[in-house]
């Protein structure tokens, strides 16, 4: 067995793919929160649409999406691992008690909050990934240049009070998952330190409240103006 399998097998070794495919996601939510941004330009979609093309035929980009997919599925598959494997660890009943001194409630439910992220990343993918790149979209044109027009399956998604709803809560649930994960990846990972520590966490609780209220600004803007 070769040193890197001893290390990918070892609970050092998932704990940390946790981190890399942690922090790897971070990178795509602030990439992807930027690009969305564009929904709020009030320009009938166009930039949006723009974007979207760019985004699903530029070769260094689906390049990306793959290191996107392989980290989602990575690491999820290693989250259960690692959940099971601390329950298996875990004496009966052992710290019920201190639960709520010894940890946060994040850090105590971050299996619970990845499911329900992973639900809804099954759903928003179902309803405008899928859609994006196989469903039946209507076209627009700019300057000539054919787009699939995106922004209106958007808009039209979002004047369902239930869809709006349910993507608000999953962002709630998405900050609490980012308010934990944010800081525990950088000590997975070893680049804790006295002096920037502090600063690391101060950035991940402002990025664990400004990134989910990005994100659920958009259904919110939408349904109210559209």
């Amino acid at each position: 067995m070769s040193w890197v399998t001893k290390t990918l097998s070892s609970t050092l070794g998932r704990k940390l793919i946790m981190g890399l495919t942690g922090l790897f996601l971070i990178l795509f939510l602030t990439g992807h929160v930027s690009g969305n941004l564009l929904l709020f330009k009030g320009d009938d979609g166009q930039a949006f649409n723009i974007y979207a093309k760019f985004m699903t035929t530029n070769p260094a980009v689906k390049i990306l999406s793959y290191l996107t997919y392989i980290s989602i599925i990575g690491h999820v598959i290693w989250s259960i691992w690692l959940t099971r494997q601390n329950k298996a660890a875990r004496p009966v009943g052992y710290a019920e008690s201190k639960a709520s001194t010894n940890s946060t409630w994040s850090s105590r439910n971050m299996g619970i909050l990845g499911t329900i992220i992973l639900i809804f990343l099954v759903v928003h993918l179902q309803g405008f990934w899928y859609e994006m790149h196989w469903g039946n979209v209507p076209t627009v044109t700019y300057e000539g240049e054919e787009y699939k027009d995106l922004f209106r399956i958007v808009t039209f998604a979002f004047q369902n009070e239930l869809l709006v709803a349910g993507y608000v809560i999953a962002m709630g649930f998405l900050g609490f998952h980012l308010s934990h994960g944010f800081a525990s990846a950088f000590q997975t990972l070893g680049l804790s330190h006295k002096k920037y520590s502090p600063a690391i966490e101060t950035v991940g609780k402002i990025y664990c409240v400004v990134v989910p209220a990005v994100f659920a600004s958009m259904p919110l803007y939408i349904y109210f103006t559209s």
